[in-house]
Parts: C-alpha cells; structure tokens; sequence
C-alpha cells in the first residue's frame, strides 16, 4: 500500500525552523537549559481572566457562538479600537482562533490563485506560508540590515504592483522590535489603494511599545476601507493558549471573512470568548506591569549584548525580541543556533526562520525572568569569545 498523495500547496510549505529548535530543545538532555526561543508571555493569564471563562463554563455558556463571535465581545474590540481612534464598528470586527487565523482568513479572502502578497523582512513567517497555502506568492522585500531594520516604504512601495493583493505590515516588528514609521506605513497604504490592494496592519503587539506608542494605523490614513487591522489577547494579557484573535476591516472583508469561518472552526472557544471579554473590559493594572518587566528585560538585553564582542542588534523599540547579529560566528544561523544549544544549553531562533534577510542573525526572546536571561546571555557570550578569538 502507498501513503496518500498529498496536495503540492501543502507539500512545498517547509516547517517552521522555530518550531524546529523548540523540538529539538524538547529532545536534548541538558540539565539547565534556557529558552530565550518562543515568543510567549512567561506570565499567568489575570485572575480575572480565568475567573470568568469559568463561570461562563458554570453559567452553561458551552454553545456554539455567532460565526463572527459573541455580540459583547465584538463591542468591546470596537470600542478598544474607537479608543486608537479606528472609525469601528462592532458589525466589522470578526472574532478569530488567535491572531493567527484573524491573517489566514484575511489572506484568503483578499487574494486569489497567482496573486502577490508583499512582506517586508526579516518577519514572523506565518504570513509567508499562509500566502502560499492560500494559492498566492510571497514577495519577501529585504528591510536595510545596516540601518538595524528600520521601515523603509521605498523598498516596499516598489514592491506593489496590480498584482499585489496585501500588504502584510506588523509593528512592533517580529523579530527586530523596530516600530515601524506611521508616515512610511501610511505612504504603503497608498500604494496599496493606487492598486486595489489591501494593507494588513498586524498589531497584536500594539500595547508593548516602550517608548511612546505607536497609533493604529486605520487611524492615520486617508483610505481606511483599505486596511484590516488584526490584534489578539494572546501577548497583551498572556493568553496566548486561550487563542482568541480578531480582525476589523471593511465590511465586504469581513462578511467574507465570516462566511469562511463557518466553513473552518464555526466559531472560537465560547468560554474562551468571555474570557477575552473580561480581559478587554477590566482592569489593565496587569498589562501595565508585564510591561513594565519586558522593558526592563529590553534594557538588560541591551546593556548586556553591548558588553559582548563581536555581536551587535538594533534596540528593540517594542515586542519582546532581540536580533542580534551573529555574522561574524561560523557557518548559517541555524549551526550558530544548534551549537548554542547542544553546547551552551540556550535555545534561540535562527535569523533564516525569518526570511532570506534574517540570515546571519539570532532571535532571542526576553519573555523570561531576569536572572534566567542573565544566566543565558552569560553563555551566549562565553560561546561568542570561544569562536572569535
């Protein structure tokens, strides 16, 4: 008996070196190891939070929801958007499993087979593979590596053609921590408009900017029925295995959009739904002091990378990564990754997860306590004075 074939869409999509180094850190026999890999608050969800997805549960609210999510839930996401002074409608918010599918269905709504998806680089790669499996192509436009990743609308600009169906923009960036220029973001969203295409604003790192904020960028432009904003509860209020996310756009997306959820997960976790509704609607003490944290986390990677020789990363301005460029070390990003870890007992993302620009570079994330960043960064440095002297 042969396997059944499986379809070339599915086959190409290589998987994700992320994930790659989490598996094999899960198989390695070190005693100490320390990950600095994944991107996940290292907080508990608020006692709120949990408290009342579970009398939802007690209350007997176990049923399926609304396809575009609970009537309450979608007022609260409006109304945290009118706060960013997004022209929003609770009738175009669309409640989705995570961030993650809020992108997927976006993708696939607003492209066909043979189209264009623009994706500045080094990025998170689900919007590469995402457009791939949607049928469309990924354009990866390589942002200034010597200019620390900075956005740069020249390069992306040119890359928006008639064939372009979205834009994908996420600020804070994932992996660099760079926020993005409002002005030169607004300057892609008129490209998009110029060639009916769409500019998806990937803001679930929105409430962790560390110095000012950073306003939405529906907020900004002149064309905002060409915008999709996608958020999620996941890093704002360490809820990241909750998995609820949302889009808000213009109507004829959304309505698609939830036309194609009936068809994929009907609808997200109903407890899970009210707990997203107590997160958006009480108290944001919580969500000021994990930032607080990651920003001192920020200013230890930061004060501790420049003590290193040899190594050297933009300052992240958001999120919670650090991408630290490893060039000088030998061979790809993924050896320098797989020796820290086999070596060192650290585990970091390799730069190439993120697209051919991410080469060269390492993602460390300081979703984790101090000293444990301490301990793992005092390896990495032991590692990197090894292999240049």
């Amino acid at each position: 008996m042969t396997d059944p074939t499986v379809s070339n869409r599915v086959a190409e999509i290589e998987p994700q070196q992320i994930r790659r180094l989490f598996d094999l850190a899960a198989a390695h026999d070190g005693d100490d190891v320390v990950h600095l890999e994944v991107g996940e608050p290292d907080f508990r969800t608020p006692d709120h939070v949990v408290e009342a997805a579970a009398t939802a549960a007690r209350d007997g609210e176990t049923n399926y929801t609304a396809n575009a999510g609970i009537a309450p839930l979608r007022e609260a996401i409006a109304d945290r958007l009118r706060g960013r002074d997004v022209a929003a409608d609770a009738d175009r918010v669309v409640v989705t499993t995570g961030g993650v599918e809020a992108l997927y269905l976006t993708l696939l709504t607003v492209t066909d087979p043979g189209d264009e998806v623009v994706v500045p680089t080094p990025a998170w790669p689900n919007p590469l593979s995402q457009t791939e499996l949607a049928g469309a192509t990924p354009v990866e436009v390589a942002l200034p590596a010597d200019e620390g990743f900075a956005f740069d609308a020249d390069r992306v600009v040119d890359a928006v053609t008639d064939r372009t169906g979205a834009v994908v923009l996420t600020s804070p960036s994932n992996p660099t921590g760079r926020v993005f220029d409002t002005d030169e973001m607004e300057r892609v969203v008129e490209a998009a408009a110029d060639h009916d295409a769409v500019v998806v604003a990937d803001e679930v790192y929105h409430e962790l900017v560390y110095e000012g904020s950073q306003p939405s960028l529906a907020a900004v432009t002149d064309h905002p029925e060409r915008v999709v904003t996608v958020d999620s509860c996941s890093k704002t209020y360490a809820m990241t295995g909750w998995r609820v996310g949302w889009l808000s756009g213009p109507e004829a997306v959304t309505a698609a959009v939830t036309k194609i959820h009936e068809s994929t997960t009907s609808c997200v976790n109903t407890p899970a739904q009210y707990a997203a509704l107590a997160a958006l609607t009480g108290p944001e003490a919580p969500v000021r002091e994990m930032k607080a944290a990651f920003e001192r986390r920020r200013d230890l990677f930061v004060e501790r990378m420049g003590e290193i020789p040899g190594v050297s990363m933009a300052r992240p301005e958001g999120a919670f990564y650090a991408f630290v460029d490893v060039s000088d070390l030998p061979g790809t990003s993924m050896d320098v990754a797989e020796r820290l870890l086999y070596e060192y007992d650290v585990v970091a993302a390799p730069g190439s997860a993120f697209g051919d620009a991410g080469e060269g570079y390492l993602r460390f994330s300081f979703a984790n306590d101090g000293a444990r960043i301490e301990t793992g960064l005092a390896r990495f440095e032991e590692m990197v004075r090894a292999e240049t002297t």
